[in-house]
């Protein structure tokens, strides 16, 4: 009989039960709030959907602990609904502040972790959707609001493409002013043309007119001849007179001859000059602007070695002979050769004396105006150094020192022509891809930095780089001496005075004949490279693995911008590295240029010395075109 009184009361009850219920759904989700502050954000209106507040029946929390449902009678004992409304208006101002954790917990207070509700309890069923509800209006906030950030995205990505096609408009209208300059560079070349055609009508007019003053000279000593005989007739007459006279004819005669001789003497002089230097010119284009000469290192202990078979009937042919393993079942080994052909092929037995004299013509090319380059190329330890420094002994003095004393000879006897130069060195080398002033005598912490500029007319010149004015051989070779000692070297597994680096010696001439009103300009570029290396056999680490790598890299993209020079490509990479750079005058300017390819005797070198022939090969296949003289 007291079950009757309670289950009326429930009835009468329901909505306060129902709000008692939510309330314990969200009382975990409460707690955990304050518990973990950190997951609350600080958005007010966070799960505002449309502009509307969630019910408050979702947001209510009990003032007291949670109570079990125990039966009818225990859902009676429950707070009243004027107890929930401070608790009410608290909720739901955190709770609007709750987004995923409140609905998480109150999903996971409804789901399987509570007690399953009776068929009965509506309002609790109710209560559980409504919280399911809010669960789902909360995620579709977060995709509203994912679709906004998206939104966002899409209109700055048209942003750019209205950003970038403008850009593509204005280099289209650059290329066209582009195409207009070149439409003029055109019409300057045909007024140049038409100058060069009058130049040469007005030279033929000049002969014309020498030929005309040739006949009047000839005239004039007729003439002279005749006035000769009318004196003869008056000294006949006054016979004193006529000995004093003629005497004094003699004498006047005789000085007018030999000034005319001698002024004869001067012209044909120099036009003897000026036609060797044609000549001269003429026999180094025969020979090729770009040529490549073959040294071979001598043994340790002597001789040659037996893969490298040199004819002695042709200086010019070496062969490498590699004898291989047979493959098909031979008992015999097989040997395979490798025939390269080059300007000339130097012995192991060849003196620096010798090696010279077969570029001493090119030297001399720079005294007539002609930029000259040469530079060694090879692996570490065949010998560049040597060839291009030497030792100090007379008899072993490398390229640079031989070139140097003959440019002061050559200069010295040029200046009984009228001829007066001065000369200009400088020295600099290629470290690790940076560039380093080897006649800087200064503080090393106060080393200036240096790049490499082209000025208007393609001439390439470095920055803040020690210029030395030099008049003889001795200061050139003690700045060599200075340069030397700041080189960087460094020991490896093959050498034992390894160059780490890129060495460049340049030497400007500038030669002025105020008689004749000639001017003359020149670069002479004797470069000794670094020497290509593997680690497996330099055992390189640390500081001169960091060293190899810039080295290979630097003689690789010289590899590279040679194939681009053989195969006429119409871009070439210079810039790839310092060294290209730097010798782009030389490799594909107005350059006469020689390379010397030092190979190592050694078998284990075999490969390395295959490799550098190779590429010897690709650089004597190379036209760069006939280099002019610098003569104003």
């Amino acid at each position: 009989m007291s079950r009757l009184p309670v289950m009326s009361s429930k009835r009468v009850l329901t909505s306060s039960s129902s709000s008692a219920e939510n309330a314990q759904d969200l009382a975990p989700a409460q707690k955990r709030i304050r518990k973990d502050p950190e997951h609350v954000k600080p958005q007010a209106a966070a799960t505002i959907i449309g502009g509307k507040r969630p019910p408050v029946a979702a947001t209510r929390a009990p003032l007291s602990k949670p109570v079990r449902s125990m039966g009818a009678a225990t859902v009676a004992v429950g707070p009243t609904r004027g107890a929930l409304k401070p608790t009410v208006a608290s909720a739901a101002a955190k709770g609007a502040n709750v987004k995923q954790p409140v609905a998480s917990t109150a999903t996971k207070t409804g789901g399987g972790g509570a007690p399953r509700r009776h068929a009965w309890d509506l309002k609790g069923k109710v209560s559980d959707m409504e919280g399911k509800i809010r669960n789902y209006q909360t995620k579709v906030k977060s995709v509203n609001q994912e679709n906004e950030v998206l939104r966002d995205s899409v209109a700055q990505n048209q942003t750019r493409v209205a950003g970038m096609e403008k850009e593509l408009e204005r280099q289209r209208s650059q290329i066209s002013e582009y195409e207009e300059e070149l439409q003029a560079l055109s019409e300057v070349r045909d007024e140049l043309e038409k100058v060069s055609s009058d130049k040469n009508t007005l030279q033929k007019e000049l002969s014309n007119l020498e030929g005309k003053y040739k006949v009047m000279e000839t005239l004039r000593d007729s003439q002279e001849t005749e006035l000769q005989t009318l004196k003869m007739k008056l000294s006949v007459q006054e016979s004193t007179l006529a000995r004093v006279q003629a005497t004094l004819r003699d004498t006047e005669e005789e000085v007018r001859c030999l000034k005319e001789t001698v002024a004869q003497q001067k012209d044909e002089l120099h036009a003897g000059e000026m036609e060797r230097r044609r000549l001269h010119n003429t026999i180094q284009e025969l020979k090729g602007n770009i040529r490549v000469f073959c040294r071979v290192r001598p043994l340790v202990g002597g001789g040659l070695s037996k893969h490298i078979q040199l004819p002695a009937s042709d200086n010019k042919m070496i062969t490498l002979a590699k004898t291989e393993e047979s493959h098909t079942g031979k008992t015999t080994d097989t040997q395979k050769n490798y025939n390269f052909s080059f300007d000339r092929v130097f012995g192991p037995q060849t003196s620096q004396q010798e090696v010279f004299e077969e570029i001493s013509l090119l030297v001399q090319s720079a005294l007539d105006g002609y930029n000259v380059c040469c530079f060694a190329y090879g692996q570490t330890g065949s010998g560049k150094t040597y060839t291009m420094e030497g030792s100090e002994f007379d008899e072993c003095r490398g390229v640079i020192p031989r070139a140097v004393q003959q440019i002061f000879k050559a200069a010295e006897k040029l200046g009984a022509q009228g001829w007066e130069f001065t000369f200009t060195a400088s020295f600099v080398e290629i470290y690790n891809e940076t560039l380093r002033d080897l006649l800087y005598t200064g503080k090393a912490s106060k080393r200036p930095e240096h790049e490499i500029r082209k000025s208007t007319n393609n001439e390439v010149t470095i920055t803040n780089l020690t210029y030395e004015k030099v008049s003889n051989e001795d200061q050139v070779l003690g700045l060599i001496a200075l340069a030397n000692q700041n080189r960087s070297t460094a020991q490896t597994a093959q050498n034992d005075r390894s160059s780490r680096s890129h060495s460049v010696f340049q030497l400007d001439i500038e030669g002025v004949n105020a008689g004749r009103d000639v001017k003359c300009k020149s670069t002479l570029c004797l470069v000794d490279l670094a020497g290509s290396e593997r680690m497996v056999k330099s055992q390189s680490q640390g500081e001169r693995f960091k060293e190899m790598t810039a080295i290979n890299g630097s003689l690789s993209n010289l590899g590279i911008v040679i194939a681009a020079l053989a195969n006429k490509e119409s871009y070439v990479p210079y810039r790839n590295s310092k060294l290209t750079y730097l010798l782009q005058g030389c490799l594909g300017g107005n350059s006469k240029t020689l390379m010397f390819v030092n190979i190592a005797p050694e078998s284990d070198s075999f490969g390395e010395t295959l490799n550098s022939l190779r590429f010897a090969s690709k650089v004597n296949d190379c036209v760069i075109g006939t280099a002019s003289a610098n003569r104003k």
